[in-house]
């Protein structure tokens, strides 16, 4: 397997690496593509670039640019493409929705349109998505693959018009394409712009910790390395042109979980000033657009393929807060943006 992966230096994607590269039913080689905005950070797999020089590549690319990957698709010869990259928060999406459709509109279309001009050697393309393309719930039920589509922002709609592409790419031509669409991810390497970073390292630091509106927002969580499980077993094993849903079995509102990574650090380090850090937490102004509730229904996958999370919140939580604490440097480096300039040395010379 030659496994194309976009936006692999971000997040999910940089995870997903890591979780693939040492396991016994992957032998193949992985080519990262990232045009490295703001959120890619290739210092996330910088040791497995040292350690699997011959079944690791990263390539500086921009999806957006056709050209440039239709070139990687020819020179590593390409057959599986796992498709991460996306601008993806939502608060971004609200002031600046040109760079969401520009990336995830134009920029799935232009791989679509590549995997369709190499069909005979294409495999497998599966496509990552989110639930928010669904909308949101009330206080019962839960979002299926059948749920009809309603985005609230432009970061939403921008992922459900590239769904509705790829499922056409298979209808109409035959891609054999797969879908997932996950509920809120955490755990390591995630930019701190993001809640359950942004929550940790501002409680570690005594800082104030903003919750929108009235903080009871409820969301599904699911820790990213089973994420990368789903998505794997997905790639192997699901079936063409479908789609899966994947959720963490875990609702809550935003502001207990906001409460639970403040008990933690006060366990884990002691209370800030005497205090427990749930008195730094503040309430502001609620963002346009807001969904109200998000939840799951995993059963086809679960029943499928045999898949489901193995990781309870409290552990990922727990687990995410300690690499937080153990990784300064990396915060460091992406808080003042250091690692821009190292992305320059490394990558850009010339």
């Amino acid at each position: 397997m030659n496994l194309l992966v976009t936006g692999g230096c971000g997040f999910i994607g940089a995870n997903f690496i890591r979780f693939l590269i040492d396991r016994p039913d992957f032998s193949g080689r992985i080519i990262n593509v990232d045009c490295l905005t703001y959120a890619g950070n290739p210092e996330n797999l910088a040791d497995i670039e040292k350690t699997h020089p011959d079944r690791y590549v990263f390539v500086q690319a921009d999806i957006r640019e056709p050209d440039q990957m239709a070139r990687v698709f020819d020179d590593y010869a390409i057959d599986t493409v796992c498709h991460f990259a996306a601008e993806s928060h939502v608060d971004r999406s609200i002031v600046s929705p040109d760079d969401f459709i520009q990336t995830n509109i134009v920029g799935t279309f232009n791989l679509l349109e590549i995997a369709r001009n190499r069909q005979g050697r294409i495999k497998r393309f599966h496509h990552i998505s989110t639930d928010e393309v669904y909308g949101s719930l009330g206080h019962d039920g839960y979002f299926t693959e059948t749920t009809p589509y309603q985005p609230s922002s432009p970061y939403s709609a921008s992922k459900a018009a590239s769904d509705h592409l790829v499922r056409a790419y298979h209808t109409t031509y035959g891609l054999p394409v797969t879908l997932s669409n996950c509920s809120n991810n955490y755990g390591p390497y995630q930019f701190p712009e993001k809640l359950i970073p942004l929550m940790i390292l501002n409680a570690m630091e005594g800082k104030s910790l903003p919750v929108y509106g009235d903080g009871k927002n409820i969301r599904d969580w699911l820790y990213v390395e089973d994420h990368c499980a789903a998505i794997w077993e997905i790639i192997c094993r699901g079936k063409e042109g479908e789609t899966y849903n994947l959720g963490g079995n875990c609702e809550m509102e935003n502001i207990g979980l906001v409460t639970m990574i403040c008990d933690l650090i006060d366990a884990k380090t002691g209370k800030t000033s005497g205090k427990p850090r749930r008195e730094l937490i503040t309430y502001v102004t609620d963002r346009p657009g807001h969904d109200r509730r998000y939840a799951i229904d995993a059963n086809k996958i679960r029943t499928g393929l045999g898949w489901e999370p193995k990781t309870a919140i409290e552990t990922g939580i727990s687990a995410t807060i300690d690499w937080y604490m153990t990784h300064q440097d990396w915060v460091s480096r992406v808080n003042t943006g250091e690692y821009r300039e190292w992305i320059r040395r490394q990558y850009q010379a010339g």
